[in-house]
């Protein structure tokens, strides 16, 4: 992993290619690099560690004579150390190729290779992978042909772009359980990991699935199956526009997208709470029992979404992390409904997850933003966020949405529950969302000024009871993501049981307290680590603001119903993060060693 992009034109092939790399750095990457073919047909390779800037600044300084077809790719490191020698394109031979995922059995590969004399020279699987190709290329000539046959060794997941030395005109793409797609113009087609990264050039695309293959040239794109047919795909057309992967004016994405959450959010409820068309074909009133599996904010989401469902409709719920439940034994009748939650539809561990549940014979239903990635493709019932590209690594409107679709499903479901005045209030709010978070966006300064007290800090804990520790869980990711703060979230009432033993005097301590029912016992929770010397930072909410002793600063946000004052209090959290990391001038939309779409296991 982590970006892939690839041109055949009639436009000179590095702009088109570090432009698309560029489309794709938020996806994470430490190293970067170009193939291409030039104009006097020969393959050149060029690559650097670090920033696409600096692979740029390779490029401008050479004297080659680029011309119209190459592939090019960003790395996250899964196999080696971040160097040139690891870094993407790999050559062997006559092939050169870029890869996302994983070759699991490369170990093995690489052994026979070098028991027949192959050379190797960097620590990755995908060296290994491309001198397999290029081992069978030079027998079958057939370079489709040559792909299948080297495909059906390579167990994993892989998603390749491939260019040969003696074809000037064409790249080959095939894909195992990582995205890639074919983007259509006239005269010119691309391939990518992600929409993004051809959206300037066209909005045409085609979604290539499972060990399918293709070769693409400027005036034609062939795709064939594993037995050598020839397919006709549909063409789909992306709605998203070029400009939505550009900041407008804001400093970081990160904040852009904060940004954006209050409208949002407010049509996810309007158009699923208000327009009966969208759930007409979800009715989750015959499951008795819900798996909810996610991988880290998703996941969290999915911890507010238990909350609401059992507390309000009375229906079990289990939230599992996706890569531990594929190797637990789950329960499964066919009552137990799984909801998979992923922003990319994309995820590996989450995607290995949705297929372990179907196959014991569960309903899934599946909460994605990105239309036509492969969970929406694989689910039995899909429900899209509609929250538009998310740019910044760490996720913001992608996990709001989230939780708004989970509790648009809990509150439909415990209708019969509740009171007609407490569903009343619950409509009401979420008809009023985006003024809602419109007057937490206000508070600007207030973050700022919990920001400058705590980013000189290395340590922290967030606590809360209840739903409040869910958003705790949320709020501690989102600083560790992006600050670099070591930061871990407890619920407030185990903090005590050990932990309690590492606040020291003016260690920071975010405290939630936002249930009623909880509240008391939150409060007897932060003295005791006030007790200790701690620096508290008390968040509540109108309803349940008080004075006292126990904290150090308070944040004061709107009370909400419980299905949607995560919803705020995150939304805050998420803009203490964001300052705090800026006051320690982190990196914020690309944080170090993370990547958007993890598609390796």
């Amino acid at each position: 992993m982590c970006g892939i992009i690839g041109y055949a034109g009639t436009k000179r092939v590095d702009k088109v290619l570090i432009s698309g790399l560029k489309k794709l750095e938020y996806r994470g990457y430490d190293s970067a690099g170009l193939a291409f073919i030039t104009n006097d047909n020969n393959l050149e390779i060029i690559k650097s560690v670090g920033k696409i800037s600096k692979l740029e600044e390779k490029v401008n300084k050479s004297n080659i004579q680029f011309g119209n077809v190459g592939i090019g790719h960003t790395r996250w490191a899964t196999h080696g150390i971040p160097n040139e020698i690891n870094a993407h394109p790999h050559t062997s031979g006559k092939v050169s190729i870029v890869h996302n995922g994983i070759i699991e059995n490369y170990t093995n590969i690489k052994e026979e290779l070098q028991s027949k004399g192959v050379t190797f020279y960097s620590d990755t699987d995908t060296e290994v992978a491309c001198a397999y190709i290029n081992y069978i290329y030079e027998t079958e000539k057939d370079k489709i042909k040559c792909i299948q046959k080297a495909c059906k060794h390579f167990r994993g997941s892989y998603a390749f772009g491939i260019i040969f030395e003696d074809d000037k005109d064409s790249i080959f793409v095939t894909r195992r359980d990582s995205p890639l797609i074919i983007g259509i113009s006239d005269g010119e087609n691309f391939v990518s990991s992600d929409v993004s990264a051809f959206l300037s050039y066209t909005k045409k695309y085609i979604l290539l699935d499972h060990n399918e293959f293709a070769k693409v040239s400027s005036n034609s794109v062939l795709i064939y199956n594993d037995n050598g047919d020839l397919l006709n795909k549909e063409i789909n057309i992306a709605t998203w526009s070029d400009t939505q992967y550009e900041k407008n004016g804001y400093e970081h994405f990160m904040l852009k997208e904060i940004y954006e959450e209050p409208l949002v959010l407010k049509n996810i409820f309007n158009r699923y709470l208000n327009d009966i068309s969208y759930l007409k074909d979800v009715d989750l009133s015959i499951y008795n029992n819900i798996h909810i599996v996610a991988c880290g904010s998703a996941m969290h989401a999915g911890l507010v979404g238990r909350y609401l469902f059992e507390t309000y409709a009375n229906i079990p719920v289990t939230v599992d992390v996706a890569s531990e439940y594929r190797y637990k034994n789950q329960i499964i009748t066919d009552q137990t409904l799984v909801i998979i939650v992923s922003q990319s539809g994309e995820t590996a561990d989450t995607l290995a997850a949705l297929r372990v549940a179907k196959s014991k014979g569960a309903t899934v239903l599946a909460i994605v933003n990105v239309l036509g990635s492969t969970i929406t493709r694989e689910a039995n019932i899909v429900i899209y966020t509609y929250a538009g590209p998310e740019i910044a690594v760490a996720t913001t409107k992608g996990y709001t949405s989230q939780v708004a679709i989970l509790a648009t499903l809990a509150f439909e479901i415990s209708r019969k529950h509740l009171t007609l005045d407490e569903k009343n209030k619950i409509i009401s709010e979420m008809n009023n969302i985006q003024n809602i978070l419109n007057y937490v966006l206000l508070k600007i300064e207030e973050y700022k000024d919990i920001a400058k007290s705590i980013y000189k800090k290395e340590h922290l804990f967030f606590i809360g009871r209840g739903i409040d520790y869910s958003m705790c869980m949320e709020g501690s990711l989102k600083l560790k993501e992006i600050s670099y703060m070591h930061s871990e979230a407890y619920p407030a009432g185990e903090l005590k049981h050990g932990t309690i033993s590492l606040i020291e005097n003016k260690t920071p301590i975010i405290a939630i307290a936002t249930n009623k029912n909880l509240y008391e016992k939150t409060i007897s929770n932060i003295k005791e680590t006030k007790a200790r010397g701690a620096f508290v930072i008390f968040i509540t909410n109108e309803e349940l603001d008080t004075t006292g002793d126990f904290y150090d600063i308070k944040l004061v946000l709107p009370t909400s119903t419980d299905f949607l004052q995560s919803l705020s209090v995150v939304t805050a959290l998420q803009l203490i993060s964001y300052y705090t990391a800026k006051e320690r001038k982190c990196d914020i939309d690309k944080p170090k060693n993370l990547a958007k779409s993890v598609t390796v296991e």
